[in-house]
């Protein structure tokens, strides 16, 4: 099952509650697998997360390792600051120079994520670990979605990083004046300068008239349409043209590893599973591109013109 904080716990997809007796679990579990088959109107993809759930909390052991928190895997380590943060280096075992990198990828999500929890919490309320897996799974799912979505930067950051020294990055940079109006990856490198949104919305999207929907997604949530805008803002104070809006999620959450979405003010806009990305951006576009002194005059522009939030 999915590592995101958004995904539905093993009850949830086992359609019982997280009391229910070890008895009424295993019937739960019968006839979840009788129900998502994919001989009786089911899918493969549901039947497969019937499974995974069972595998979670099927026995005594593994329910009670994953109701008090102590599933390898689970959340706590992999959701905590420490472990994706620092992603953006280089992989372990890996002495190839990284692209050089600017900004702190998923640290505006992250400072929101543990205001919020705190509120949430309670004030003078204890709170020893903010990413605790059985708090973060109880907490409302907007809390999630903002650990989501600082989880989802710092992944792509470390992806991006390994494109190597012919790259530049800057994560989290402003652009505009609400606190929410900021990119949260630039890219620019002999392919292009990309515009790049890093989100997961806790399962799978479609495309839909040039834009996504999904079940994850607010009603009118444009998510293509306002990274071309807050593009445009950056564009506009560096005088710079982008070449690709990409919008990034979790492997398995578009309909393809990679989608286009039309042009948005010029600029090619993509869906791109995580583990296609590199490639994407170091291969390019077709007839799109920068290089020599425009690579080097791009870059100077960027760097005296962007902010961080």
């Amino acid at each position: 099952m999915s590592e995101s904080p958004l995904a539905a716990n093993p009850y949830e997809v086992l359609g019982v509650a997280p009391t229910v007796s070890d008895d009424d679990l295993k019937r739960a579990y019968r006839r979840r697998l009788r129900e998502a088959h994919p001989d009786t109107g089911g899918s493969s993809a549901e039947f497969e997360r019937v499974q995974q759930a069972w595998q979670r909390v099927g026995t005594p052991a593994a329910r009670s390792a994953y109701d008090s928190g102590r599933e390898a895997g689970a959340g706590g380590a992999t959701w905590s600051a420490g472990g994706a943060s620092s992603g953006a280096g280089a992989r372990r075992g890996d002495s190839r120079p990284n692209a050089k990198s600017h900004g702190h990828p998923g640290g505006f999500y992250r400072e929101r994520y543990l205001a919020m929890m705190r509120e949430w919490v309670g004030r003078g309320a204890p709170l020893d670990d903010p990413y605790d897996a059985r708090l973060v799974r109880s907490a409302p799912r907007e809390i999630r979605h903002t650990l989501a979505a600082a989880v989802a930067e710092e992944r792509t950051a470390t992806a991006l990083a390994t494109l190597g020294i012919g790259f530049t990055i800057w994560h989290d940079v402003v652009a505009g004046p609400a606190p929410d109006d900021k990119v949260d990856h630039i890219v620019l490198g002999p392919t292009g300068l990309w515009a790049v949104l890093s989100e997961d919305w806790g399962g799978p999207v479609k495309v839909k008239r040039g834009d996504l929907i999904g079940e994850g997604l607010a009603a009118g949530e444009r998510p293509l349409h306002q990274l071309g805008i807050r593009a445009k803002a950056i564009a506009r104070q560096a005088k710079v043209k982008f070449s690709g809006l990409v919008i990034v999620v979790e492997d398995s959450q578009a309909p393809a590893s990679l989608t286009e979405l039309g042009s948005v003010r010029g600029a090619q806009g993509m869906l791109v599973e995580r583990s296609r990305l590199v490639n994407l951006i170091r291969t390019g576009l077709p007839g799109v591109g920068v290089g020599g002194t425009d690579l080097f005059e791009v870059r100077t522009r960027l760097q005296a013109s962007i902010r961080f939030v």
